[in-house]
């Protein structure tokens, strides 16, 4: 979470930010299904011999 608010690029659309009076809480759905798609790529090519 720290790491996608120094990036820039979240949030993304799908994502849900609600913003009340004292607090911010942030759902990362499409994040974390790109998130999920990229490490499933990548593990793939390493674990595929």
């Amino acid at each position: 979470m720290f790491l996608m608010e120094k990036i820039k690029l979240f949030p993304l659309p799908g994502d849900i930010v609600i913003k009340k009076k004292g607090f911010v809480i942030f759902i990362p759905i499409t994040s974390m299904i790109l998130l999920s798609v990229i490490l499933t790529i990548i593990l793939n090519l390493i674990f595929r011999r």
